[in-house]
């Protein structure tokens, strides 16, 4: 086995929104976060006993759902922990000096880039947009280039880090921009009494009525879902997992009525955690 012990992966570079989650999840303890420069690597890090676990980004207020990290889950044996969720506060970051009424180019991360269209196409109509591994990546980038018509958007901790400026702050397009990030483990933490069990299945496509039959399981019961999505299942048109967040412990009865019940419906099934809710940071 691998030297895990008190390690625990996040998407980097240093300046991320995933590392301000991940020193969360961190302060008070001896975990130590290690930078990985993927989604994908944090959450093998995790499976491939290099961490203990990693903290990744599953959820956007605006743009929805991470779609690496929920097709991941799918496909990997690791859990959901713990979820956090982190307020996103978007900034232009420029060389120093750098006028923003030049700039033609703007590299981040895909999920940035998306928070912030309204801003980018009312500034700029014409600006040309590039997509980095990660806000850091692109900040980097900026730095590296010295080109003073590009620029990243991040965190406000990236100016410092790679010596840029904030040439404007704030550049959501709408307020109340939250990432719902979450802990991955290998261990299956025990009830709080204020739960969440997330899950991912899909249904034999000639049984007609068999997603009404398991959302009536869950309405018979009085479970609350907070989560309903459907992603296709990567094999042919028409196929699709299900992918569903309800309020409760896998350790409540009747929460456990449901899922057997599901288990036995499904084609395919998987629980991806059961863990606390999450608390704003």
């Amino acid at each position: 086995m691998k030297s895990n012990k008190n390690k625990v992966a996040f998407l980097g570079p240093s300046g991320t929104f995933s590392e301000a989650a991940g020193l969360y999840f961190v302060a008070n303890s001896d975990l130590k976060l290690v930078p990985y420069e993927t989604i994908f690597d944090a959450i093998k890090a995790v499976e491939n006993e290099e961490t203990e676990k990693a903290v990744v980004p599953i959820e956007n207020s605006i743009e929805g759902s991470i779609t690496t990290t929920m097709d991941l889950l799918v496909n990997s044996d690791v859990l959901i922990e713990k979820e956090i969720d982190l307020p996103i506060v978007n900034n232009l970051l420029v060389l120093p000096g750098a006028k923003i009424s030049k700039i033609t180019d703007v590299i981040s991360h895909p999920q940035p880039i998306a928070q912030c269209q309204n801003f980018l196409r009312t500034t700029w109509p014409k600006v040309n947009t590039h997509k980095a591994d990660s806000t850091a990546d692109a900040a980097s980038l900026v730095a590296k280039w010295k080109k003073p018509n590009f620029a990243a958007i991040g965190h406000a901790n990236l100016a410092k880090l790679y010596g840029l400026e904030i040439a404007a702050s704030n550049i959501n397009d709408y307020k109340g921009n939250m990432t719902r990030f979450v802990v991955i483990g290998q261990d299956q933490p025990k009830p709080s009494g204020k739960d969440k069990t997330s899950m991912v299945f899909s249904l034999a496509k000639d049984q007609p009525g068999s997603l009404y039959k398991v959302l009536g399981e869950f309405a018979k019961r009085k479970l609350n879902l907070t989560k309903i999505e459907s992603r296709p299942a990567k094999k042919e048109i028409g196929d699709y997992l299900f992918f569903i967040d309800l309020e409760g412990s896998v350790q409540d009865k009747s929460v456990a009525e449901a899922l057997e019940i599901v288990q036995d419906t499904a084609s395919f099934f998987k629980l991806l955690g059961s863990y606390p809710k999450g608390v704003v940071i």
